[in-house]
């Protein structure tokens, strides 16, 4: 497998630590709300490296976390962004002010639908996932090494900074520097005066009386964790100094990738991460997804709508995980025919005597997966398999079911259903054409029988009205 590698910034070859196995970390989500669409992209770039891995025999070792802690409501990208300041609130404290439950209560409901969407995607479950709140004394065990080490020290607000300017390395997977990065707060030039140097960044924050949720106490007094903190401590616990694969999207990679990098080098010694894999953003309909545009997609958005959510899957799969995106309805509703014709297709060459699949197509889409999942390459061969006239359908639907472990499209659902039983498109046309025939309207009914056909049903017309097969 080839992939792109943030920190090389080119596509490089992904050779594991231990032969055999691969060892992925994959920033899970802050549980205060529901995962929109955009971050379901960057989840289905870790499902994809799996299942590519899984295919050519390596087993593979995923953690995945969840943060219901630590990460404040102002935590951002913007050089010198101030996490030590009072002001400052946590995003799952937020929303359980909001809906007036406790805060647990609401990280959990909402991670509950973080693993129903994951499953309405058909992405593969993480063999683990670790939540922040449960890892807290990782986190203060890897808190106090790099204090003793002198990597960290308490600042005058009794809160604990790492200290950016000990590790050298700094910049190297984002490109800040740290004599570039602005001092100040986001929303003020204000340096925090419990720092000795703008860039450094909250281990650990101590809380004032007004937070009684989501706080520990610590050698350093009572508090809660910086979100970077998690991820060093429990990759470190669960995959060891050696992690061959760490994904999340591209908006991660400064300053949360930035600084769980120092931290884990900094505890090890060593550069823990072999590569970093960054998913890019999603736009939609043309611009960023966010309340105040209130354009914000959620899977259960386009379950609503009807569509099967798999269409989501393939609508993301017509695009590189590492370009940019901007999916629309329009494009959703494309992949939804395109997922129904080739289910019905697949159900129909189910009953054509078994033949083996067509090897060199196998052997192409799953070179396409491996170069840098090429995804939109696969698709186009998996289509050329479709309309090849030279195959016989026990070949197609064998050669289907076998690249759908990659594709993870549920490609053989159909198998031994009606389409006309749950396909609402089917419905619909079959309606369309029985009010085209009763207006004499041949040439339009001639029309819906061939999309019809190309949906993998075939119409028939008898004294007793269309009936299908």
């Amino acid at each position: 497998m080839r992939l792109y590698d943030t920190m090389q910034r080119s596509v490089v070859p992904i050779i594991s630590a231990a032969p055999g196995l691969l060892r992925v970390y994959a920033c899970g989500p802050t549980v205060y709300r529901d995962a929109h669409v955009g971050n379901m992209r960057t989840f289905l770039l870790t499902d994809l490296i799996r299942r590519t891995a899984e295919f050519n025999k390596v087993q593979v070792r995923l953690v995945q976390n969840i943060t219901d802690v630590g990460h404040m409501a102002d935590d951002t990208g913007l050089g010198g962004v101030d996490e030590g300041q009072g002001d400052t609130e946590d995003r799952v404290l937020q929303q359980a002010a909001t809906e007036g439950k406790g805060a647990l209560d609401v990280a959990r409901h909402y991670e509950a639908r973080f693993h129903r969407d994951l499953a309405a995607l058909n992405i593969y479950p993480a063999d683990s996932y670790p939540r922040a709140s449960e890892s807290i004394d990782l986190m203060i065990e890897l808190i106090a090494q790099l204090i003793d080490s002198g990597r960290a020290y308490l600042g005058t607000d009794g809160s604990v900074f790492f200290d950016a300017r000990t590790f050298d390395g700094y910049g190297e997977l984002s490109g800040n520097r740290l004599d570039q990065l602005r001092p100040g707060h986001r929303f003020t030039s204000e340096v925090d005066p419990a720092k000795r140097f703008h860039a450094d960044w909250a281990l650990w924050k101590k809380s004032g009386p007004a937070r009684t949720q989501l706080v520990w106490q610590t050698p350093w007094g009572l508090g809660f964790p910086g979100w970077h903190t998690e991820c060093s401590a429990m990759s470190l616990d669960i995959l060891g100094p050696e992690i061959d694969i760490h994904t999340g999207g591209i908006d991660l990679r400064f300053p949360h990738h930035e600084d769980e990098r120092a931290q884990s080098n900094s505890i090890t010694g060593r550069e823990v991460v072999r590569h970093w894999v960054h998913a890019e953003h999603l736009l939609f309909e043309g611009r960023k997804m966010s309340k105040s545009s209130g354009n914000v997609v959620l899977v259960s958005d386009v379950i609503d709508r009807g569509l099967d959510p798999l269409s989501l899957r393939l609508a993301f799969l017509q695009h590189r995980y590492r370009q940019q995106m901007n999916l629309t309805w329009e494009v959703i509703e494309g992949a939804e025919t395109t997922l129904a014709k080739w289910r019905n297709r697949v159900a129909q060459w189910a009953k054509a005597p078994s033949a083996p699949p067509d090897t060199s197509a196998v052997a192409a889409i799953n070179a396409a997966f491996n170069e840098d999942l090429d995804t939109p390459l696969a698709l186009q061969q998996l289509r050329a398999v479709d309309r090849d006239a030279t195959l016989g359908e026990g070949t197609k639907f064998e050669t289907f079911a076998h690249v759908d472990r990659l594709f993870g499209l549920d490609l053989t659902r159909d198998i031994g259903r009606s389409p006309v039983a749950h396909s609402p498109e089917v419905a619909g046309l079959l309606a369309e054409r029985a009010a085209a025939r009763t207006s004499k309207d041949w040439a339009g009914s001639d029309r819906l029988r061939d999309q019809l056909a190309e949906l993998g049903v075939e119409v028939v017309d008898t004294p007793g009205g269309q009936q299908t097969n």
